[in-house]
């Protein structure tokens, strides 16, 4: 089936049955159990990490409505199933709980995984290594390889294929939020997990807050146990919204692309943009990924601009795009990363990783284009203005 046949079906299958058109919002927090021998068999159950029982009991332990999300979003990225959490961040906690031990990571990656890995917080030892080094950092204690491609905010990618390659039998990890499985699907690829920010482009509308994590039926028992513990659950109005948000992921994910292979373009070409990094471009993309692992360059671009005044000016003269975190949304996004969203990464790691006092990631929304470009022109002349002043 199509990715958007399935966009729009998937998780639904049984609203005929059921009598309905779009799923229910359950939000019961807890549920009648009337026979306590049964109740006991569901509690074993969901403490043990089983997807199913015979009585959800609680809401930390089960949720109808979240559990299509689930349904939904495994099928497009070809996984057995899904577990939804509260955040992205929490998606990635519970992952990393799951996987205790020595963690090989690929920077860049967003600045709340970096400060989650090199924090220690949660009792990992961590080496850091450029996509071709990942063989050479695999000890016999490491259980999880982590990537990000495209990388936030630099855009860069890694070839998933052959770092599963070099991880050899150590499970890979793979954030696909910049890509969605409208363009990537890891799993594909040889990776084993698979992490999205569902805040992002499967939500769709900067209106809720969710992540999930994509493998198979064996890992998800593990995750299933660390959210049932934890209490990272995703509320069910917001499983109900990122399920809806699968429904017009491809759309919204192909007109975005669009608007933003016309936008780099011309960016490449401003006399005060310094670079800019899109793997729509071919400098962005030196080994020919997109059309081999990616159906196509994404939404999510970098540009450079001189310094951070100048970055700082360019977000405040914007007055279309606005200026904020986040990414993915049906409307233009810009911030400036070393302030914002890496802002808690080591000085080092920022500047290894690309992270340059200049550097504005731009999340390209469905607006008319040419709107767009109108907008980031008449910002990014404001430093042509002042230039002229000095």
């Amino acid at each position: 089936m199509f990715d958007r046949t399935l966009d729009v079906h998937a998780g639904r299958e049984r609203l005929a049955e059921q009598g309905v058109h779009v799923p229910s919002i359950d939000l019961s927090t807890t549920y009648p159990l009337r026979d306590a021998a049964a109740g006991t068999a569901s509690i074993d159950a969901w403490a043990s990490g089983e997807g199913q029982a015979a009585n959800p009991v609680y809401a930390r332990l089960y949720n109808p409505t979240v559990a299509g999300f689930e349904v939904g979003l495994a099928a497009l990225e070809r996984a057995e199933t899904a577990v939804a959490f509260a955040s992205g961040m929490a998606a990635i906690t519970g992952l990393l709980l799951a996987r205790r031990g020595h963690i090989v990571a690929v920077r860049p990656v967003y600045g709340g995984t970096d400060h989650l890995l090199a924090s220690g917080l949660l009792g990992h030892d961590v080496t850091w290594v450029e996509p071709d080094a990942v063989a050479d950092a695999i000890r016999p204690d490491t259980t999880l390889v982590w990537v990000e491609t495209p990388a936030n905010p630099t855009l860069q990618l890694v070839d998933i294929a052959a770092v599963v390659e070099q991880a050899g039998d150590v499970p890979v990890a793979v954030d696909n939020t910049f890509a969605t499985p409208v363009l990537q699907k890891p799993l594909t690829l040889g990776a084993r997990y698979v992490v999205h920010s569902a805040t992002k482009f499967l939500g769709g509308h900067g209106d809720v807050l969710g992540g999930v994590v994509a493998c198979s039926e064996e890992d998800a028992r593990t995750l299933r146990q660390v959210r049932v513990i934890t209490g990272g659950n995703i509320h069910p109005l917001a499983g109900y919204l990122l399920h809806r948000g699968l429904q017009t992921l491809t759309l919204r994910v192909l007109a975005a692309q669009a608007n933003a292979q016309v936008l780099a373009e011309r960016l490449l070409h401003h006399p005060c943009v310094r670079a800019v990094h899109y793997p729509g471009l071919e400098s962005t993309d030196s080994t020919g990924l997109v059309g081999r692992q990616m159906a196509g360059p994404g939404s999510v671009m970098a540009f450079e601009v001189d310094d951070i005044e100048s970055a700082r000016a360019v977000m405040e003269a914007v007055t279309l795009a606005t200026p904020a975190v986040s990414l993915g949304s049906v409307d233009t996004l810009i911030q400036h990363p070393a302030s914002l969203t890496h802002r808690i990464v080591e000085e080092g790691a920022k500047e290894s990783s690309g992270v340059t006092p200049g550097l504005l990631r731009l999340s390209v929304g469905i607006e008319e284009v040419e709107d767009l470009w109108a907008d980031l022109a008449q910002a990014l002349s404001t430093l042509q203005v002042a230039a002229a002043a000095k």
